[in-house]
């Protein structure tokens, strides 16, 4: 390190301006130099003059000899032919030379003599002097001409940017080391061998590219003045080496935007905006942050991945062929594969048991991107391609079920109880559009260490203001629960004792996230308020018993104000319409008839109950709303009947249950129309009651 700081100076001090005289470069490797020569003797010869400055031609000094007699006559100036001078002995330093392009400087022998000029580089040697000579001295470092005092201000400038220099250095041959917290069981080292950073951005992209993070993030550092909390890093100034930085990915949680003059209806006002955004919370927002496999449902259009370079080449020239003679292009059975394969793996990041509607809308999207693998023979050319992906995917699946995926392995026969020992009964696969219906426990964690949670959870449901706790632990333990529900498949009542924390209109739709990937109340509301008016519309065309059961509701429809009403009176006529009864769905009950009502929810399968100060008074908002499942109330003090609707389908999914056959239409409806989960296959009524809205104005 000395030798480099050395190295510095040097630099500097050679980079004197030229027109003054430069200070000589001190090498850090010198030995000890010597003190100046004393004063000649009286008996020693007067002191030569000073030697004049040496042309441009003259060849270099060469040292001085060390075997020199005490007393010597002074030096004559050399001229530009002199001969060269002795060797100097082996205790004294070799004069700096400098460089051509730079005026002499002259260098004294002695405190009492005047100094001696420095000798060019390219000059020729000296004569040597005579055998009679006294010793010069060793030049020391205060020997050397010291420069005026406009050059002292330029050389405490470069001193400083050298010292500047040498810190940057320092920190730069120091590496630094940083812990990274990616996540839930997800600690990473982070080694910076030149040291953190001066650039925030740059440490983003530096920690984006280590651990092949794709979205954005923003970082948090921990700060040890407040108890090790985390708070965001703003510059690296906060950072020291083996601290502790948490990544945050930013999440876009997917919003429905409609148009107020086209879709939504005209009662859809602010009140909905401020109600939507206190249905879905940042702390229920921020407990998605998954332990699940999958983030997203399966998409409107599903993308083709990227295949082989060789593969994708030979479909450019293809596609290219067909766009020019519509010729089909013949695929190798290495091509045919590679195609198979990525495909596959593409399809089981959104589903492991898609559905015949979901290989068709993979084999299209597939000939839309590359239309040279179509074949002929079939009605839209891709019929033999969506049988190829079936048996693939068969294939796909049975080889993850023998790496024991826990989403596969779960339906082996060495799992299944002994009366469902055969491979076609008990098959434990999601149903309604899950995205996650039986996920793997999160890394490092173990079914006893998830009990632990399980048991502190029974604890912290009993503190005040403890959301974010809870929202982080249920979000934890979603694996072990969901496996405790599919495997299981205990009673409601049970249930709740062991997850009291789960019936929180909060958790609800947390764990619909988790396990759907996609937002709950948020979802139902505005698509409800979108259908509305058009559900109106449809309605009312309806003559016969149908008009008659929903004329009164529609009469309060037309006169309410409040979106609620509004929202529950559109829910009350679209029971009817499907042919189902709507008292099995909404019971209403005076308040002053609770105990009677008890009795009568002892006996409910699922229902939404309703209190009221009078029963058919709607206009006056209710006492109470909440939702009873299989006799257990489960849910209370709700805002509205719309909301009490979308938690019971809510509840639906997180339990893993059927729906009532008396209100399977009903819940059809609201699974895909309203919510739009899986709406490739709908049952003849309800497809007739889709295709009524799309039509209606």
């Amino acid at each position: 390190m000395a030798r480099f700081v050395a190295q510095i100076l040097l630099f500097l001090v050679s980079s004197v301006p030229a027109g003054s005289p430069p200070v000589a470069p001190v090498s850090a490797v010198f030995p000890p130099v010597a003190p100046p020569v004393a004063p000649v003797s009286a008996v020693s010869a007067p002191v030569a003059p000073p030697v004049a400055p040496v042309s441009a031609m003259s060849p270099p000094v060469a040292p001085v000899s060390a075997v020199s007699p005490p007393v010597s006559p002074p030096v004559a100036p050399v001229s530009a032919v002199s001969p060269p001078l002795a060797p100097v002995s082996a205790v004294s330093p070799p004069l700096a030379s400098e460089s051509a392009v730079s005026p002499p400087v002259a260098l004294p022998v002695a405190p009492v003599s005047p100094p001696v000029a420095s000798v060019s580089a390219v000059s020729p040697p000296l004569a040597p002097v005579s055998a009679v000579s006294p010793p010069l001295a060793s030049v020391s470092a205060a020997s050397v001409v010291m420069p005026t005092v406009p050059h002292l201000h330029f050389l405490v400038e470069s001193l400083d940017q050298a010292s500047a220099i040498v810190k940057i250095t320092m920190a730069a041959l120091n590496p630094a080391k940083l812990k990274v917290i990616l996540g839930e069981n997800n600690v990473e080292k982070l080694t910076l061998p030149n040291g953190i950073p001066q650039s925030l951005v740059e440490l983003i992209n530096i920690v984006k590219i280590t651990f092949g993070l794709t979205a954005d993030i923003r970082l948090q550092y921990m700060d040890k003045d407040f108890g090790n909390e985390f708070f965001n890093l703003n510059a690296t100034t906060d950072l020291q080496d083996l601290g502790t930085i948490k990544v945050v990915q930013q999440e876009i949680v997917p919003l429905v935007i409609t148009l107020a003059d086209a879709a939504t209806p005209s009662f859809a006002s602010d009140e909905y905006a401020s109600q939507a955004s206190n249905d879905t919370s940042p702390e229920s927002v921020s407990s998605r942050e998954s332990v699940s496999s999958r983030s997203v449902p399966w998409p409107v259009i599903f993308p083709i991945p990227e295949f082989s370079y060789d593969t994708e080449l030979q479909l450019e020239r293809g596609n290219a062929e067909y766009q020019a003679c519509s010729k089909m292009l013949t695929l190798s059975t290495r091509m045919k594969s590679d195609i198979l394969n990525k495909v596959s793996e593409q399809i089981y990041k959104y589903k492991a048991y898609p559905s015949d509607e979901h290989f068709c809308a993979v084999a299209e999207a597939l000939i839309k991107k590359h239309p040279c693998l179509k074949e002929p023979g079939f009605y839209n050319g891709c019929y033999g391609w969506k049988q190829r992906l079936k048996y693939k995917m068969g294939n796909f699946r049975t080889q993850l079920k023998l790496s024991g995926c826990p989403e596969l392995s779960v339906n082996s026969l060495k799992s299944k109880a002994p009366s469902d020992a055969s491979p076609a009964r008990g098959v434990k696969k999601p149903r309604k559009a899950e995205a996650n219906f039986y996920p793997a426990l999160p890394t490092g964690e173990t079914y006893a260490s998830l009990e632990q949670e399980r048991l502190a959870l029974l604890t912290e449901v009993k503190i005040r203001h403890n959301d974010r706790v809870i929202a982080d632990k249920m979000a934890r333990t979603f694996a072990y629960r969901q496996q405790e529900v599919v495997n299981q498949e205990p009673r409601i009542m049970d249930f709740k004792d062991r997850w009291p924390a789960l019936f929180h209109q909060r958790e609800i739709n947390a764990e619909f996230q988790r396990l759907v990937a996609f937002p709950l109340e948020q979802r139902f509301l505005s698509q409800l308020d979108m259908y509305s008016s058009k559900l109106i519309t449809t309605i009312r065309a309806r003559g016969g018993a149908t008009r008659e059961k929903t004329a009164g509701i529609i009469h309060i429809f037309d006169q309410a104000e409040s979106i609620n009403q509004k929202r529950e009176c559109v829910l009350k006529a679209l029971v009817p319409f499907l042919g189902e009864d709507v008292h099995l769905l909404i019971k209403e009950y005076a308040d002053s008839h609770r105990a009677e009502m008890l009795r009568d929810l002892e006996d409910v399968t699922m229902a939404v109950f309703v209190i009221r100060t009078e029963v058919h008074c709607l206009e006056e908002p209710p006492v109470d709303i909440g939702v009873v499942i299989e006799g257990v109330e489960v849910l209370n003090g709700l805002s509205s009947v719309a909301s009490a609707c979308a938690l019971l389908l809510g509840l639906i999914y997180v339990l893993n249950l059927a729906y009532p056959k008396s209100l399977r239409v009903t819940f059809e409806v609201f699974q895909k129309v309203i919510m739009e989960l899986e709406p490739q296959k709908m049952s003849p009524k309800v497809s007739s009651l889709y295709g009524k809205l799309q039509n209606a104005k």
